[in-house]
């Protein structure tokens, strides 16, 4: 079985850069503080539901706040036969790297 690989906030940014896709699994809350522009939605609980929104053949780099629960998402994806990575440190070290935010309403933050 193929094991879920870590890639920092700059890694991430560049597979991003090149046409992967980034999967926030985040609550619905702590998306609408803020999230990355270019990010796809769905909450973790969400995921297996929704697989059908998902490209099989398009990296998908995995986030949530810190890194745990896009861990077990990507994981989860990887044993669905697609090709994922988890964001290290999450949507919390991309903020800390001055990444772009966006926010359903007022200043992005990330709670």
């Amino acid at each position: 079985m193929t094991t879920l690989k870590d890639v920092d906030v700059d890694r991430a940014q560049e597979l991003i850069e090149s046409g992967s896709l980034m999967l926030d699994v985040r609550e619905d809350s702590e998306w609408e503080l803020g999230h990355a522009p270019q990010a796809l939605h769905i909450p973790l609980a969400e995921v297996p539901d929704r697989l059908d929104a998902l490209d099989k053949d398009r990296l998908i780099v995995c986030v949530c706040r810190s890194g745990g629960r896009s861990s077990r998402a990507g994981q989860f994806l990887i044993e669905q036969g697609f090709d994922a990575v988890n964001l290290d440190g999450g949507m919390t070290a991309w903020a800390e790297q001055g990444k772009p935010l966006v926010a359903d309403g007022g200043e992005p933050a990330i709670g």
